[in-house]
């Protein structure tokens, strides 16, 4: 299974949301629901939990995206807000929905890599 690791880097299986340990099954069921295992290597997905992270990340990213394309909109054109609304709310919507799949499968690959498991003490 090294070899697999190998051949799919991170970036790729984040972005067609691939198994994070060969690299060819998928791990979504749905938009965002993750499956049970993966139906080409068996790897559990059920331990996965990407939690609140995908989200704090396309906030972050989107917000600034929107925030300098709102001040290059109103200082190259200043147009009336009704145009900042109709232009950067679709913007933030269609970013948000494109970059939520990506990263969560990217939070559970960085999981699976690193051996990610519950806190404990020792």
């Amino acid at each position: 299974m090294a070899d697999a690791q190998l051949r799919s880097p991170l970036w790729l299986v984040a972005l067609l949301g691939r198994c994070p340990r060969c690299g060819t099954g998928g791990v979504f069921a749905g938009f965002l629901k993750i499956k049970p295992a993966c139906s080409t290597c068996g790897l559990d997905l059920t331990r996965a939990d990407s939690g609140d992270g995908p989200a704090v990340f396309v906030v972050l990213i989107v917000g600034a995206i929107t925030a300098f394309t709102a001040l290059w909109l109103e200082l190259t054109f200043k147009p009336p807000y009704w145009v900042h609304a109709a232009v950067l709310g679709p913007m933030v919507l269609g970013l948000s929905l494109l970059l939520l799949r990506p990263l969560k499968a990217l939070m559970i690959a960085l999981q699976y890599r690193h051996q990610a498991g519950e806190g404990r003490q020792e």
